[in-house]
C-alpha cells in the first residue's frame, strides 16, 4: 500500500559491487519515481576487493541518489557502528528502503533494530518477512527467481519495479560516456564487433583464458570483418591479452582503461558480450545487447542470470549446483570444464541467427 506522506529523505540500504547494484537498477529507478522531491542517499559498502567496483562508479551520475554512506562489512567494532548511527542520524531519513540480498532470520531482526532502534528510523520498506526469504523456484522451468524480481517484490508498495521492461534496467549513459566509447573504439575503424570479458574474481566462476582464446579464434573465423574488445578491471588485462591472440582482426584491449559506466558505453555497440558469470554481463543486460554466458553451477539457476529475453546462458546443473564455493578444488569445476566452445559458439550463432 502507498505510503501516507511522502518522505523528503530516503536512505537506501544496497550493499554489493558491480553485479549486486547492476541487479537492482529497476529499485532505483522505482524509487526515484515514487521520490523524486527526496534526498536520496545509499548505505553501501565502499571496495571489498580490487576487482569490484563500489556502486558509486555504477550509478554516477545518474541521479538515482545524492550522496552515500560508507559502511564497512561484517564490521563488529563499536566506534565503526556509532560512527554510522551518527552519520544516519545526520541525515535524517524518514524511510529506509531495505534492498539486501536473501538473509537469515536474526541477520534481518538485527537490521530491523538498528535501523529502527538505534538510528531511529520509523519507517522501513523491504525488509522481508519470516516466509519471503526462501528463493522461489518455478517447477515448470527449474529456474528459481531472479534477484531482481525478489528486490522488487519486496519493495512493491511503492509500485511496480518491472525488471523485465528494459528501460528500467537503464544506466542512463550520459553524452560524455558515450563519447569516450567512441573515442576507445577507434581502433576497430568503425566495424561491427563483439565484447568479450573474461575475468572474474572468483575460481570456481573462471572459464579459463584457454576456452576463451579459442571460441575467439572461432569467432573471429565464423563472422570475418568483425572486430573485438575486451574489458574488465586492470588485472584482467594479461588475460585478456591471451585472448585476444586468437582474434584475426582489429582488436582493442581495454581492460582498467574505463569507468564501469564507460564499459556500458562501449558494450551497447557490440553485437554480443560474451563472458562467465561476472558483473560486466549484467552491464550488457542494462544495454539491452545480447549477453552469451559461461555460467558456473555455484549458484542456483536463474538467480544471478543477466536479464533478458535474447540472452543464451550455458548451465550444466552438475550434482553439486549451488555449492557457492569461491574457490572449487575438490570437484576442479565440473560444471564449467563441460562447457565447449562449440557450445559458446553455438550460442552466438542463436543469438545472431536471421530474424532475431
Amino acid at each position: 500500500m502507498p505510503l501516507e506522506t511522502s518522505p523528503s529523505r530516503v536512505l537506501i540500504y544496497r550493499q554489493g559491487s558491480l553485479g549486486d547494484t547492476l541487479v537492482a537498477l529497476p529499485c532505483f529507478h522505482l524509487i526515484a519515481r515514487s521520490f523524486p522531491q527526496a534526498q536520496r542517499h545509499l548505505l553501501t559498502n565502499f571496495p571489498v576487493h580490487s576487482k569490484a567496483p563500489a556502486a558509486a562508479a555504477v550509478l554516477g551520475g545518474s541521479g538515482f541518489v545524492q550522496g552515500y554512506l560508507r559502511y564497512n562489512t561484517g564490521t563488529r567494532s563499536p566506534r565503526e557502528l556509532l560512527r554510522l548511527v551518527r552519520e544516519i542520524r545526520r541525515f535524517k531519513p524518514d524511510l529506509l528502503v531495505y534492498l539486501m540480498p536473501v538473509r537469515a532470520p536474526q541477520d534481518a531482526e538485527r537490521d530491523r533494530r538498528f535501523f529502527r532502534y538505534a538510528c531511529g528510523i520509523r519507517r522501513i520498506v523491504g525488509l522481508p518477512q519470516r516466509d519471503e526469504r526462501d528463493r522461489i523456484l518455478d517447477p515448470v522451468t527449474g529456474m528459481y527467481e531472479p534477484e531482481s524480481a525478489r528486490l522488487a517484490r519486496m519493495i512493491a508498495e511503492l509500485g511496480p519495479a518491472a525488471p523485465d521492461i528494459a528501460e528500467n534496467r537503464s544506466l542512463c549513459l550520459t553524452p560524455e560516456e558515450r563519447e569516450k566509447a567512441r573515442e576507445v573504439l577507434a581502433p576497430l575503424g568503425g566495424q561491427r564487433f563483439f565484447v568479450i570479458g573474461p575475468g572474474t574474481k572468483m575460481q570456481a566462476k573462471d572459464w579459463g583464458q584457454d576456452n576463451w582464446r579459442a571460441l575467439a579464434a572461432e569467432l573471429s573465423s565464423q563472422y570475418p570483418g568483425h572486430g573485438l574488445a575486451l574489458v574488465g578491471a586492470p588485472e584482467e588485462s594479461e588475460t585478456s591479452d591471451v585472448v585476444a591472440q586468437g582474434w584475426n582482426g582489429p582488436n582493442v584491449n581495454l581492460c582498467g582503461k574505463l569507468s564501469p559506466r564507460e564499459t556500458a558505453a562501449v558494450i551497447e555497440h557490440a553485437r554480443v558480450f560474451l563472458g562467465p558469470d561476472s558483473g560486466p554481463m549484467h552491464l550488457a543486460a542494462s544495454t539491452g545487447v545480447p549477453a552469451v554466458i559461461a555460467f558456473s553451477a555455484r549458484g542456483l539457476p536463474g538467480v544471478w542470470f543477466p536479464a533478458g529475453t535474447e540472452n543464451r546462458v550455458i548451465y550444466h546443473k552438475t550434482s553439486c549446483f549451488g555449492c557457492n564455493l569461491e574457490t572449487c578444488i575438490e570437484e576442479q569445476r565440473r560444471c564449467l570444464t563441460a562447457i565447449t566452445v562449440t557450445e559458446m559458439a553455438n550460442a552466438v550463432a542463436s543469438v545472431l541467427s536471421p530474424g532475431r
